[in-house]
């Protein structure tokens, strides 16, 4: 191996520090509309079938945990560290992160016998510790065959299986096998405006970690002896062709973020794909990154910074002002109709000037985390 190819596999990633800043911001902007029905239809989730610029987000997520535990871990395998130390330390941070989603599900009313127990941060380290286990077990070729059966797998059993009641094949809200399912082990600690399945729920957590695993793949490939050129090429033309695998397999199986549909992780990992591609072509490869620093605040600190965003929210919301006229107005409520509605004559606008500003918040405090070198990792 050359001194340079040596170089290219311990240096950070700067376009993966990018990429996971553009996905927090994303994350913070569609989570934090002024009103939840005055939002742009591509800051919302796909009613159901389809796919808008939001149902990208959370595979993002997913897969970036994929591309970062492929460095993270072969940097602690050449430290000398074993198969065993290295599992270790993945339990430790999925139980701290699934803890972290649990307790943004319990604040502020702390209702154990109603509070929701899937949620994003709880499958992110499900996803985490299954997709690690796996990497440390079995090699790349071995990986992708993992998650062909996953994928062909769920699409299986979500067709085969007869829910009782129901039948086979059902993939309608509420009534498919993943809702079923959901209702046998969750009832009464489901997702609040669902009531009878999760859109974290069990079974869709499968082709979950297949997600997480293409990211994996990813990482493989960056870390190669292949030239950068030929990297940000081989990202870009496999994101191509994962695009129209899944939509293709759209036809077969709706493409739905719901149900993380074996269509949905193919076609949102190519997606990822492509716009980490991008990222890294520009920034890695022809070291454009002056641009950059906006979202390389945020992905330097992004677990905290997505964490306290929705923590707040839950606290501006639970928090109530009374008005003149003697009603209870949220917090959030208050300072939206206050600043927001007056300014802006279309409320799609003010909706959207609201997450804007509300995103501009995190990340000033990011900034200052950023500027005094201090990075919360788990």
């Amino acid at each position: 191996m050359t001194n340079d190819q040596a170089t290219m596999k311990t240096e950070r990633l700067v376009s993966l520090d990018v990429f996971r800043g553009f996905t927090v911001a994303g994350m913070i902007l569609v989570n934090s509309p002024g009103s939840w029905t005055q939002a742009y239809p591509q800051l919302l989730h796909a009613q159901w079938n389809g796919w808008t610029f939001t149902d990208w987000i959370f595979p993002f997520f997913l897969f970036i945990v994929g591309v970062s535990m492929t460095y993270s871990m072969a940097h602690r395998v050449e430290r000398g560290d074993s198969r065993v130390d290295l599992f270790k330390q993945v339990a430790r941070r999925a139980a701290i992160i699934i803890l972290l989603g649990f307790i943004l599900n319990i604040i502020p009313r702390f209702n154990f016998e109603t509070v929701r127990i899937p949620g994003v941060l709880q499958r992110i380290g499900i996803c985490y510790a299954l997709a690690a286990l796996i990497m440390l077990n079995f090699k790349p070729k071995a990986q992708a065959v993992w998650i062909a059966c996953m994928l062909f797998g769920y699409m299986a059993v979500m067709y085969l299986i007869p829910v009782p009641g129901l039948g086979a094949g059902f993939m309608e809200p509420g009534k498919n096998l993943a809702a079923y399912i959901d209702s046998l082990f969750l009832t009464g600690h489901m997702w609040v405006q669902s009531k009878t399945w999760d859109p974290e729920g069990i079974l869709s957590t499968i082709p979950a970690i297949a997600t997480t695993l293409f990211g994996s793949l990813t990482g493989y490939l960056l870390r190669s002896e292949q030239s950068r050129p030929e990297k940000a090429a081989w990202m870009l033309f496999s994101g191509i062709m994962c695009l129209l695998v899944g939509g293709i397999w759209d036809w077969y199986m709706p493409i739905n973020k719901s149900l993380w549909t074996s269509s949905y992780a193919v076609f949102m990992a190519g997606w990822a794909l492509c716009v980490f591609g991008a990222f890294y072509w520009i920034v890695d490869v022809q070291g454009w990154q002056k641009w950059s620093k906006f979202f390389i605040v945020y992905g330097m600190n992004a677990l905290a910074s997505y964490f306290l965003s929705v923590f707040v929210m839950k606290m501006i919301i639970f928090f109530t002002i009374t008005q003149p006229d003697g009603k209870e107005l949220a917090l959030k409520n208050v300072v939206y109709n206050a600043v927001f509605v007056p300014m802006f004559a279309n409320p799609l606008n003010a909706s959207l000037a609201f997450a804007i500003a509300y995103n501009l918040v995190f990340w000033a405090i990011a900034y200052i985390l950023y500027k005094r070198s201090i990075f919360i990792k788990i």
